[in-house]
């Protein structure tokens, strides 16, 4: 998935979170929490991957549980002592639902690995040929249907980001 898609689904998740199952309005530190954890999987993992080559692909530290969930309980601890646990939760739905989001196309084709979850316990594949370019990458997935779907989550996005902004004064995102 592309960072806007990642950036609209977590975005979702979260008011999902945060509006239908606590009852709350997101607060914008909250918020940019998610986004942030949102990207970070591919933050860490595509620059030491494709250009600086320690880690084994650009799916494997940043994408595995084995780090999310150390760094998002660290997270919590210091938010709790702080009174901003929204902010931890905020980290670990971004953080989440960028797994999962990598994970659907997987479970939709049937073909691809998921051994990036429990990485380093479980190898990831090396990329045959070296790392992938970003033209190379985008122009593979013009007619990907999931591809296309990010664009609908990124509107769907928008439509309730506005509705939330028009409904609460503009006091949170």
């Amino acid at each position: 998935m592309w960072p806007p898609g990642h950036l609209a689904a977590a975005y979702l998740f979260h008011q999902l979170y945060s509006r239908e199952l606590r009852g709350q309005i997101s607060q914008n530190g909250a918020v940019i929490a998610v986004l942030f954890g949102a990207l970070l999987p591919d933050l860490l993992d595509k620059p030491l991957s494709w250009y600086i080559g320690v880690l084994p692909t650009g799916r494997s530290l940043g994408h595995s549980l084995v780090f999310a969930v150390p760094l998002v309980l660290v997270v919590a601890l210091y938010c709790r002592r702080h009174d901003r646990i929204d902010l931890a939760a905020g980290l670990g739905v971004g953080l989440f639902s960028h797994q999962l989001m990598d994970l659907l196309p997987i479970l939709w084709t049937g073909s691809g690995s998921a051994n990036m979850l429990l990485w380093p316990i479980l190898p990831v594949e090396p990329y045959p040929g070296g790392p992938p370019t970003i033209l190379g990458l985008l122009t593979g997935q013009l007619t990907n249907p999931y591809f296309l779907f990010e664009f609908v989550l990124v509107a769907v996005a928008m439509l309730v980001w506005r509705r939330n902004t028009t409904h609460t004064g503009d006091r949170a995102v």
